[in-house]
C-alpha cells in the first residue's frame, strides 16, 4: 500500500515546529515531535513502514492534532490532511478502542445520545462536588465545569451606557443565520447556543431553525473513522439546505473547523458540489459578530483570560475576533496568558485515552492562567471548556471557564435588549 503525503513534502525538517508542539515538550521524544511524525507517516506512505507497527500508531495517537506546527512552519507543510488520512488507513486495519467506538456511536445516534445527556445534565451538583484529581475525579469535574456559574457585581444605573434608550426589538434582522447546535454543544452547552441566537439577533440577524441537524462528525475524522463522519456530513448537508442562503453560525471551534472541511470530506461524492456550498456558508460566532461590528452591551467590571481554541487559531486562522467581540463589553478587562497558542491537552477523547500526558499539558496551561487571576477564563471550544475546568476545580479554584459569546449574553442582559422573560444564558 501506498499513500499519498505529498503535503508533507516541503519539510526541510528545521525544528521550528518543536517547540510549538505540547506533547514534544512534555515527553521530549523526538518521534512525539511534528518532524518525527512526519517522517513516520511519509515512511507508511511508502509503504517503509506497516500499518501494525506498534510505534507508528502509537506516536500518531500520541498526537492531539492541535496544528500549531502548521502555524509554526514557515515551509506551508500540510500536516493536519495527512494526519488525517494515515489515521483511516490505520482504522482499516486496527482495532479502534471500544471506548472511543463507543463514544462516538452515541454521539452520532441523536435517539441515545439526547437522553444520555439529558442524565449527566442532572448529576451536574453532584459532579461539582466529587470533583478532583484522581481520574474519576477529573472526569466528574469536566461534567461540572459544562455549567459554570458567573458572579458579577450589578453596576448602579448611572454607570450603564446609554444603550437602554437605544433598546430595540429583537424579531428580526436584515441578514439570515441559522446556529449549528450540535452534539456535545446542545447536550451540554445548550445555553450557550441560545445565548449565541440571541446576540445574533441583537446585532441585526434574522435566526431560523434547523430541527433535522446532528454531530458534526469531528470525533469520528480524528479517530480515522472516516464512513460514519462522511453519513453525518451528508445528514447535516442535507437538513442545511432548507436555508440556503442563511450563514451557519457556529460557536464550537472543533465543530467549525469539521463542518468548514465538508467539501474535502466529501470530495467524490454524489453531495460534494452541496458540501462545498454548505462548507462556504459556515462561519464562526466570533468571525459574524466582528463583521458585524457587535453591538456594546453594558459593562461587565472583570478580569478575563482569554486562551482561544486550537481549532480556532491554528485550523481556522480566527486570532483577533474573540477580542473584537469582547470589546462590545464595556469595563471588561482582556489578558492573555503567555502559552496562548498551546494546546490545553483535551483533543476531544484524548484525555481519556491518554490521560498522563494530556494532564501533563494542561499543567503547563494552568501554569499560565492561574498566575493572572482572572475572574473567569474564556474560550471557545467545548472540550477546551471542560479540560480546563475541571483543571481548576482540581487544583481548587473556582474561577469558571466560559464561551467569549456568554459574556456578550449577559452584556446585553444588562443593557436591556432582551425581554424579562428571556431565559439568561451562561
Amino acid at each position: 500500500m501506498r499513500l499519498s503525503t505529498a503535503g508533507l513534502d516541503p519539510c526541510v525538517h528545521c525544528g521550528f515546529c518543536l517547540q510549538s508542539c505540547p506533547t514534544y515538550i512534555a515527553t521530549g521524544d523526538e518521534a512525539d515531535s511534528p518532524r518525527g511524525r512526519i517522517v513516520l507517516m511519509q515512511s507508511f506512505g511508502r509503504g517503509e513502514i506497516a500499518g501494525t507497527d506498534d510505534r507508528l500508531a502509537h506516536h500518531l495517537q500520541r498526537c492531539l492534532g492541535c496544528l500549531a506546527c502548521e502555524s509554526a512552519c514557515p515551509s506551508g507543510v500540510e500536516y493536519g490532511p495527512a494526519l488525517e488520512a494515515v489515521r483511516a488507513e490505520l482504522a482499516k486495519t486496527r482495532t479502534i478502542p471500544i471506548f472511543v467506538r463507543l463514544v462516538l456511536a452515541v454521539m452520532a445516534e441523536a435517539r441515545i445520545r439526547r437522553p444520555l445527556l439529558a442524565a449527566s445534565r442532572l448529576l451536574r451538583p453532584l459532579a461539582r462536588l466529587l470533583a478532583g484529581r484522581s481520574k474519576v475525579g477529573f472526569q466528574f469535574g469536566m461534567l461540572a465545569a459544562t455549567r459554570m456559574r458567573l458572579t458579577v457585581p450589578q453596576e448602579p444605573p448611572s454607570a450603564a451606557p446609554a444603550v437602554q434608550d437605544a433598546r430595540r426589538r429583537n424579531d428580526g434582522g436584515t441578514r439570515q443565520a441559522v446556529v449549528f447546535r450540535g452534539c456535545i454543544m446542545e447536550g451540554l452547552f445548550s445555553h450557550v447556543n441560545d445565548a449565541t441566537e440571541r446576540t445574533l439577533r441583537v446585532n441585526g440577524f434574522a435566526v431560523a431553525a434547523v430541527p433535522q441537524q446532528g454531530c458534526c462528525g469531528a470525533l469520528h475524522v480524528h479517530a480515522g473513522l472516516t464512513e460514519p463522519a462522511k453519513a453525518l456530513a451528508r445528514c447535516n448537508v442535507r437538513a442545511f439546505a432548507e436555508h440556503p442562503n442563511a450563514a451557519i453560525a457556529v460557536n464550537s471551534a472543533g465543530c467549525g473547523a469539521a463542518l468548514k472541511r465538508y467539501g474535502h470530506l466529501l470530495a467524490g461524492d454524489p453531495l460534494e458540489d452541496e458540501a462545498l456550498r454548505f462548507a462556504g456558508r459556515v462561519e464562526d460566532i466570533h468571525e459574524m459578530l466582528a463583521a458585524a461590528g457587535p453591538r456594546r452591551g453594558a459593562p461587565l467590571a472583570m478580569t478575563v483570560a482569554v486562551d482561544p481554541p486550537c481549532h480556532l487559531q491554528h485550523a481556522q486562522h480566527i486570532v483577533d475576533e474573540p477580542h473584537a467581540l469582547l470589546g462590545a463589553v464595556p469595563d471588561l478587562a482582556c489578558l492573555s496568558p503567555a502559552d496562548a497558542d498551546h494546546c490545553c491537552g483535551s483533543a476531544g477523547v484524548f484525555s481519556v485515552l491518554e490521560r498522563q500526558l494530556s494532564r501533563q499539558v494542561l499543567a503547563r496551561k494552568l501554569d499560565t492562567l492561574t498566575p493572572l487571576a482572572p475572574n473567569a477564563i474564556v474560550t471557545g471550544n467545548p472540550g477546551c471548556v471542560m479540560q480546563i475546568g475541571a483543571g481548576m476545580l482540581a487544583a481548587g479554584r473556582t474561577e469558571p471557564v466560559l464561551f467569549p459569546v456568554e459574556l456578550l449574553d449577559l452584556s446585553y442582559r444588562r443593557a436591556g435588549y432582551y425581554d424579562a422573560t428571556t431565559p439568561p444564558g451562561g
